[in-house]
């Protein structure tokens, strides 16, 4: 609640009047203004700001209450988020902040967020009413021809960009009807990177050392097939931006996403989205295994897949790999083991493969596995492995090059580049 001063004859404001004096301005602004509230030009943006606090000072003197400058300024500044922004989310997004890389919403009205480096949420206070968070969920998926009713009680969306936050993120939002609380819908926003991933970022927050950033780097610049593993937010597709930097400059490079969070900075990268739609819809999905599909038609000198979910995108991919398109990807795995266990059992259930056929894939389009985890407040990659191009007894060979010392402190870790590597390799000439 804001602090307002009452002066001679005038009175407290409570929660309620504040309410009402928002709602009153809110609607006239809205019957005034209409379409200039859309993406409003800097001068535009001063003319409703003028008539904003115009309104509110006419408000304040018929609730005969005064008060200071910037808690006026405050009020004005709330009301214009709503009108010509994103609400609450205002005040979470760049500018305003630029240190998270999460944000969470339970149908409690619970906030949390994750500030960027570390791995677990903070609770902040609610900075909006559901009646609040359901507008501004509207005016994300309105420009997408989406909307969360109890019809369609999922939603996945793009938060769109803006000088700010270039990036963007992506939004899943689900219907009240389906997630018992308060009237609050469950809303998860991930923000993406604001900038390229440079390599020493990642170095100065002691991901790996810099023998290993220098493997990686000749393995990409040399056209490996690099599958990066990892649990939930342990920085699969932060290490993967990252790697982009070393792709030679000439090379046409096609990116398939879904959504798009990987920025590459540079010009001759296309992008393809895939776009999920919701049931009944006359417009057709498009998946990742389409976007593959297509470009490899492309003529890309390298390939890179975000997050590989099912066995029709994972089949397509190695099929891709295997005819000579190198790339890489990320993929939701525990282990290089749990890696191989899960992909063959997606393109087992999704596309009907054995798992003598897909062990085979694997081998065949995959050359380097690195593993990532979360411990601590430190994401850390804990092994890069090379894969036998030979199946052993049915199932793929992973061979260590690098080992994270388990042992180690977070904050102090260490890495033993493995003697098998260099064995194998004799082995096998």
């Amino acid at each position: 609640m804001f602090n307002f001063v009452p002066g001679a004859g005038s009175k407290t404001l409570d929660d309620d009047t504040r309410k009402a004096i928002i709602a009153t301005v809110l609607d006239a602004a809205n019957r005034e203004f209409m379409l200039l509230l859309r993406l409003p030009s800097p001068e535009q943006h001063a003319q409703v700001q003028a008539r904003v606090t115009d309104l509110v000072h006419a408000e304040l003197r018929k609730f005969t209450l005064t008060t200071e400058t910037p808690v006026i300024e405050a009020l004005v500044t709330d009301i214009l988020r709503r009108l010509t922004g994103l609400g609450f989310l205002d005040a979470l997004l760049p500018p305003v902040r630029t240190d998270l890389s999460e944000i969470a919403i339970y149908s409690t009205g619970l906030f949390q967020v994750m500030r960027k480096e570390q791995t677990t949420w903070e609770t902040i206070p609610t900075t909006g009413d559901a009646a609040e968070v359901l507008r501004v969920l509207s005016l994300i998926l309105g420009p997408q021809s989406k909307s969360l009713t109890e019809a369609t009680p999922e939603i996945r969306a793009k938060l769109p960009s803006s000088e700010a936050n270039p990036a963007g993120g992506r939004v899943t939002a689900l219907h009240p009807c389906i997630v018992p609380g308060t009237g609050y819908p469950c809303v998860n926003i991930r923000l993406f990177e604001q900038k390229p991933v440079r390599p020493e970022w990642l170095l100065e927050r002691k991901q790996m050392t810099r023998e290993m950033m220098n493997y990686l780097q000749h393995a990409i610049a040399g056209g490996q097939r690099i599958l990066i593993c990892g649990s939930t937010s342990s920085g699969k597709t932060t290490l993967l931006s990252a790697l982009c930097n070393f792709l030679p400059e000439q090379w046409r490079t096609v990116k398939i996403e879904d959504p798009s969070e990987i920025w590459i900075d540079r010009p001759n990268i296309q992008t393809i989205e895939a776009r999920i739609v919701p049931p009944g819809s006359e417009v057709s999905s498009y998946s990742l295994r389409n976007g593959v599909d297509v470009a490899m038609r492309l003529s890309p000198d390298y390939l890179i897949v975000g997050e590989v979910r099912d066995g029709a995108a994972a089949l397509a991919l190695l099929r891709a790999a295997s005819s000579g398109h190198p790339g890489s990807c990320t993929f939701h795995s525990e282990s290089p083991a749990d890696a191989f266990e899960r992909m063959s059992m997606l393109m087992g259930t999704d596309c009907g493969i054995s798992d003598r056929r897909a062990a085979q894939n694997i081998v065949s389009g995959l050359d380097m596995l690195v593993q990532l985890t979360k411990r601590g407040n430190r994401r850390q990659v804990t092994s890069i492995v090379k894969i036998d191009k030979q199946l052993h007894s049915g199932e793929p060979r992973y061979i260590p090059v690098f080992r994270l010392d388990e042992d180690t402190d977070p904050e102090t870790p260490s890495w033993t580049r493995s003697a098998e590597e260099e064995h194998c390799l004799e082995e096998n000439s």
